[in-house]
């Protein structure tokens, strides 16, 4: 086994170093070590050409590991078919890439499927430059460098782009952009953030939809199909994308259920973008599929037009008051409020109720705080839910806090708030 570590990194593989016993090269950039494999000493030495190796579309080539938005990461391996099979996606997505002249940029780390699959590696397949940084993603810098490269495609998660909407409303006045097309995945984009592309840019965003299992499922693109405002989109060519209920069946227009990808395309051909199984999890793995059908644990509805609509993960969902609650509607609703930067909804134990809605909330940095300022706020934000959602649906509780807990990947991890309402509610039950 080899490892290829960047130098900040070594103390981390020299304190793993007794743990892995099949660890038997260690390459390192920028090391002078003996015990190390020097990364310029060894390209200098390697030949200048090499023969590949001939593979099956079903044979492996990456194990990459989930981004454990509802619990601990598992390594998914990922077929050489993946590669291409992700293209009709990568291309719809960022309207018909490459055009001449295309510049590629995203903060998308790519360690993970978000930056290595839809960025990193599409790119370089067309050949077309791609901006690396290592800068820690801030929205001021986002548009410096977009501006300073010309950065024509970008994939942005809803959260990157929710953090750019609050900073700088107006990039246009302070940025010589070159931006025609921004891709957004990971979470719902929401109607709030949609608009704000729009008019900030004149772009439409495409929201996608996929997975580190499945990537490139359903999206728009907004240069041969009309996006829609707080929709997934429609399944990119090829796939067979459905809404199922609990015994893997279709469901009709309007009813929600989860959404699943068919072992098969339309053409009745195995799936290119369907990975092969968990690392060592065959349970998991045979758990992942009802039937015929690989269950992305994600909940929508599909209109009569054929576009997904978003309604959260199914581990997301709760009920609070006999009402069933999915937070990414309250969220998007919450985040329109000027005074807020990011929210996350889960569920709090209640008595009476089973459970209440609850909100942590990120304020803008410039919001006024204070004992009574808070509390009008609170007050001003269920109102503003009010206004707009099902009475049950505004928060009853609200907390403000200085970050909500994230992935790497950009997804707000609520499993971690949940997990901290309910031991609020079994201390407090216990001290009783």
């Amino acid at each position: 086994m080899v490892a290829i570590v960047d130098p900040s990194a070594l103390a981390s593989i020299d304190a793993a170093l007794p743990h892995c016993p099949s660890l038997k090269h260690v390459i390192a950039l920028d090391t002078q070590r003996a015990d190390l494999i020097n990364w310029d000493g060894a390209l200098a030495g390697s030949p200048e050409s090499f023969a590949p190796v001939a593979t099956n579309a079903n044979d492996p080539a990456i194990l990459i590991y989930t981004s454990g938005t509802t619990g601990s990461p598992k390594g998914a391996l990922i077929p050489q078919s993946a590669l291409i099979g992700n293209l009709p996606g990568f291309v719809a997505s960022q309207n018909w890439f490459p055009k001449q002249g295309d510049v590629f940029w995203s903060p998308a780390d790519w360690a993970w499927t978000g930056g290595l699959m839809d960025a990193l590696l599409p790119t370089l397949y067309f050949g077309r430059t791609i901006i690396a940084s290592r800068a820690r993603f801030s929205p001021e810098y986002a548009f410096e460098l977009m501006a300073r490269h010309g950065v024509t495609n970008t994939f942005l998660f809803p959260t990157a782009l929710k953090m750019m909407m609050k900073a700088v409303p107006a990039p246009k006045q302070y940025y010589p952009l070159k931006l025609r097309a921004i891709m957004s995945a990971g979470e719902a984009v929401g109607d709030a953030v949609f608009q704000w592309v729009q008019d900030a840019f004149d772009i439409t965003v495409n929201e996608m939809f996929g997975q580190t299992e499945a990537n490139y499922l359903v999206g728009n693109c907004a240069l041969y199909w009309p996006a829609r405002a707080g929709s997934m989109g429609k399944p990119y060519p090829g796939h067979r994308v459905a809404v199922l209920d609990d015994t893997g069946q279709p469901l009709g227009p309007g009813q929600i259920g989860e959404v699943g990808l068919h072992r098969c395309d339309i053409h009745g051909q195995p799936d290119p973008v369907i990975f092969t199984g968990y690392w060592r999890r065959p349970d998991a793995s045979r758990d992942k599929y009802r039937g015929d059908w690989l269950m992305t644990g994600d909940l929508a509805e599909m209109d009569a037009d054929g576009y997904l609509w978003y309604r959260g993960r199914a581990d997301d969902m709760f009920k609070a008051a006999g009402y069933r609650i999915g937070p990414s509607e309250i969220e998007n609703c919450l985040v329109k409020h000027p005074a807020v930067a990011n929210a996350a909804v889960v569920p709090t134990p209640d008595a009476e109720r089973g459970n209440l809605v609850k909100a942590f909330i990120v304020l803008t940095p410039e919001t006024p705080r204070g004992e009574q300022q808070d509390a009008e706020l609170i007050k001003a934000l269920q109102q503003h839910v009010r206004g707009q959602l099902a009475p049950y649906e505004y928060p009853k509780q609200i907390e403000f806090i200085d970050a909500l807990p994230m992935t790497t990947t950009g997804k707000v991890q609520r499993n971690v708030l949940r997990a901290l309402e309910l031991n609020r509610a079994t201390g407090e039950n216990q001290s009783h």
